[in-house]
């Protein structure tokens, strides 16, 4: 390709971008209006569309898993990309769940009278435009589409190029959807095109179309989406989740809970991936855990005492501690008490999800007040991280920020407020 070419290529991008961000804004525009029947009409006409042509998206999903297979993918990514039957009941169920959800646009969030007689409400409203960039997982597809919708907001969505063919056959579902109910189609518009310079539009803001950039994928994607973008994101940063044994736990219910974290799914953000045993019970409960996790066929990567107690156990280097693995690989550290857990937590993780196994109320208080996640449980397994489980429906992702959206990004994350102010003539002195 010569230069010129490649010019002019990257012009063709850029122009058929802000085409698609104008669309987006001029939809937004309709959808801020939009009754909640009418969306809620749309989101039902979504799923019943997606149950219907469930035999082309599969089709269209396995040829994305054949790619990815000849490229020597690893498990984990494709057991990410990989849709079954039942995973689009999921998804369609998922939007149903979405449609029954309170419509958060022209929430009265809170209300008060000023002594001048002024009365000020704070009411929700929609982002606006919402750009999407994800990787491997079409069903990402469905859950954005659908809670952008429902909150009123245009969503732009920009899946990986593994899940191109998958991901079209899902939003074609939306976009019936959408025309069914009378609403514009271009409230959910799919990038038509593989090429990465469509993504550096999208971070530029087309035009000042975009409201917010939604990142969920790998720490490379995050990394350029942190480095380029133009407009507020919502960051979505890698899922290093601890568990934590202490001195109270109890040996079946942190043999289950640890079980069920790492191995459940290894391949989603709310996968354990660091397990921290206090030292007070290393000797009754950190042998049987690690054995129940070998028997799944989970690889086991300790520090020197963990290595000590569990033969099996492959020497952990420095950068276990900061790695997700999003497969069958769980770094496993003694520690001297719950500061000591604390501390590792804070020094490796990412602010994403961590919990704790023990019956010392006390000591589960602590930890759910000092460790600084947007997530964090008391003797329950870290793959609740997440929006269908905590009652939201679905979610677009995991926010590890601290700015504006945290934890679950659900339909009411994705709405800002404004101020209406009712007078009866007042005039400042």
């Amino acid at each position: 390709m010569t230069a010129e070419t490649a010019t002019s290529e990257d012009t063709g991008v850029a122009a058929e971008m802000l085409e698609i961000g104008t669309h987006a804004r001029a939809a937004a525009r309709a959808l801020a209006n939009a009754p909640t029947e009418q969306k809620n009409r749309a989101l039902m006409a979504m799923a019943r569309n997606i149950r219907c042509s469930a035999a082309s998206i599969l089709g269209a999903n396995a040829l994305d898993v054949a790619d990815a297979n000849r490229a020597g993918m690893a498990a984990a990514f494709v057991d990410r990309l990989k849709l079954t039957p039942d995973r689009i009941n999921a998804m369609a169920a998922g939007i149903e769940a979405i449609a029954v959800l309170d419509d958060p646009v022209g929430t009265v969030i809170t209300g008060w009278d000023r002594p001048n007689g002024l009365h000020i409400d704070r009411v929700r409203t929609p982002l606006g435009v919402v750009g999407i960039i994800y990787e491997s997982r079409p069903n990402v597809t469905a859950d954005a589409g659908a809670l952008c919708l429902k909150a009123g907001n245009a969503a732009i969505l920009r899946g990986g190029s593994d899940s191109f063919r998958s991901s079209g056959a899902i939003h074609a579902c939306l976009a019936r959807g959408l025309n069914e109910a009378g609403l514009p189609m271009e409230a959910i518009q799919m990038v038509p095109t593989r090429d990465r310079a469509a993504v550096g539009e999208m971070l530029a803001g087309l035009g000042g179309n975009v409201d917010v950039i939604v990142p969920r994928g790998g720490k490379s994607l995050v990394a350029r989406v942190q480095s380029e973008a133009r407009v507020p994101v919502f960051a979505h940063l890698e899922g290093i989740c601890h568990i934590y044994v202490h001195a109270a736990a109890d040996l079946d219910m942190a043999r289950d809970i640890v079980l069920n974290g790492k191995m459940r799914r290894t391949g989603i953000c709310g996968a354990t991936e660091t397990l921290l045993v206090d030292r007070a019970v290393a000797g009754t409960h950190l042998v049987p855990i690690l054995e129940a996790l070998a028997a799944a066929g989970c690889e086991i990567r300790g520090d020197a005492d963990t290595c000590a107690a569990f033969p099996a156990a492959v020497p952990a280097t420095e950068e276990d501690w900061s790695t997700e693995y999003l497969d069958a690989i769980i770094s496993v550290k003694i520690v001297d008490g719950l500061d000591a857990a604390i501390d590792h937590i804070e020094t490796y993780g990412s602010h994403h999800t961590d919990a704790i196994v023990t019956d010392d109320a006390a000591a589960a208080e602590r930890f759910l007040a000092e460790v600084d996640s947007a997530i964090v449980l008391h003797n329950a397994s870290t793959q609740f991280a997440d929006g269908g489980e905590f009652g939201m429906g679905a979610e677009i992702g995991i926010a590890t920020g601290r700015m504006h959206a945290r934890g679950p990004v659900g339909v009411e994350q994705l709405t800002s407020f404004k101020y209406r102010v009712r007078g009866t003539g007042q005039t400042r002195p």
